[in-house]
């Protein structure tokens, strides 16, 4: 990356990281500290920790679209106000029904598709690989560091506390926008990062997407409803007091974040994802069906946790890197957006029914029907065909005569291990999906009416 690339990709992930971070270090404290709060009710409490996934579900897409419009950096202090106030106002709520509200402002501060956007018009196709990993790693951090900072925030300030910081987040996050990060002087449309409406049809249709989607719906809602009882059994079932739970949290992601990498490495080099897919939303499974019987030993609870987070890192980690895989030529962006989308309604499903749950049937409960939506996603991901091995292809087309492009489109498709080929004629681009095994880079110079742009 050159000078301003690494100054954008750094500002916009600091973003992104924020945001997650403020919205995360709710969750392992507010079931908690939220029983305090007027009105409150485990179903309330846990329409709560899910409400932000409603509002960011609906609104993902359409800020994205909006900003082709208005402007990128418009959208994304509409959207950081938003948080910010969101965060404002369940910081001083002293009723659930306030806080519920400033959960759903939150949420509809839906920056994700433009902080793409921006992404794409700040960085040349050839480094869009290495920016997307970029941000994406900063979503795993930010979401590793909220499970030790929201109990040490919650037990030094309250959950007012946690919401304050969270608003201050987003303010700093506004300064960043302003001051760091590039203004764009036009608006590059990539496959890559952007949704398409032209696309969406043959993305929902897609029935290796759809199991994807259906996959990271089932891994978000599993997490959210996680919370809504665990840190309760970790203060009275296990006796450990809620101001130490941060260590507890601490070492069971860390070790479990390592213990996941080397089934990433089989999956991806031997060519194993399928099974080790499975085996990972096995694991999940039995973890969580665990946690029904586990003894009231705290080293057993470290062990089940370890087990659900060593399966959730692994998962959460593969789904987005076979969405890449599996989405159409020139139809990454859309499919990326339909997975986010899924993403948030599994969270705002998994607070809100499992929140009902809770107080209807208590615990064991919310663990059984995580069990029962787990076991489902292991029986649609048992019927996938094993994924494909494909990569994204970008060919920048130059000195195109009018007419060409069928020819162009002919040829590529014949070059060996090109498995997809969709022109985007207006941007003079060729996106392709191939096979790295069987795709030779060189063959393109042999074809004078194309330059190579970039591959990942």
């Amino acid at each position: 990356m050159n000078a301003l690339e690494k100054r954008s990709v750094s500002a916009l992930a600091s973003v992104y990281a924020m945001r997650m971070l403020g919205l995360f270090m709710v969750m392992p404290v507010f079931m908690l500290l939220g029983k305090e709060l007027d009105g409150a009710t485990p179903a309330l409490l846990g329409f709560a920790i899910g409400a932000y996934g409603l509002s960011q579900a609906l609104l993902q897409i359409p800020y994205g679209m909006l900003s082709d419009r208005f402007g990128r950096k418009p959208m994304l202090y509409i959207g950081l106000a938003l948080f910010a106030g969101g965060s404002l106002l369940a910081g001083a709520a002293d009723s659930i029904y306030v806080v519920i509200a400033g959960r759903i402002l939150q949420g509809a501060g839906a920056i994700a598709s433009v902080l793409m956007a921006l992404l794409s018009d700040l960085t040349r196709e050839q480094e869009r690989t290495k920016a997307m990993a970029t941000v994406g790693i900063t979503i795993g951090l930010s979401f590793s560091i909220s499970l030790v900072f929201g109990p040490l925030l919650g037990a030094a300030w309250g959950l007012s506390g946690i919401f304050y910081v969270t608003a201050g987040l987003a303010v700093l996050a506004l300064v960043v926008v302003n001051r760091i990060v590039p203004t764009p002087h036009q608006h590059k449309t990539s496959a890559d990062t952007h949704p398409a409406k032209e696309m969406l049809g043959r993305v929902i249709s897609d029935g290796r997407l759809l199991r994807l989607d259906f996959g990271i719906f089932a891994l978000h809602l599993a997490l959210t409803s996680l919370f809504l009882v665990f840190p309760s059994m970790l203060q009275e079932k296990f006796g450990l007091p809620a101001r130490s739970h941060w260590w507890f949290y601490l070492s069971v992601v860390v070790t479990s974040f390592f213990a996941m990498v080397p089934f990433i490495i089989i999956g991806e080099k031997k060519r194993k994802m399928k099974p080790v897919l499975c085996g990972a939303i096995t694991l999940l499974t039995l973890a969580v069906a665990g946690f029904t019987g586990v003894p009231g030993s705290l080293v057993a609870a470290w062990i089940v946790l370890f087990f659900f987070f060593m399966a959730f890192n692994l998962l959460e980690a593969s789904l987005p890197s076979l969405i890449s895989k599996e989405a159409p030529a020139a139809s990454k962006g859309t499919a990326m957006g339909v997975y986010s989308t899924s993403q948030f309604l599994g969270a705002f499903l998994g607070g809100a029914l499992g929140g009902m749950l809770l107080q209807r049937l208590g615990t064991d409960g919310v663990l059984w029907f995580m069990t029962g939506v787990l076991a489902l996603w292991l029986l649609v991901a048992l019927t996938m065909p094993a994924p494909g091995y494909t990569t994204s292809f970008v060919v920048q087309l130059k000195e195109v005569i009018n007419g060409q492009y069928d020819d162009i489109d002919g040829h590529l498709r014949r070059l060996p291990g090109v498995q997809d080929v969709v022109i985007v004629e207006d941007a003079a681009t060729a996106y392709l999906k191939v096979d790295r095994q069987q795709f030779d880079e060189a063959l393109l110079a042999d074809f004078s009416f194309v330059r190579q742009a970039s591959n990942s």
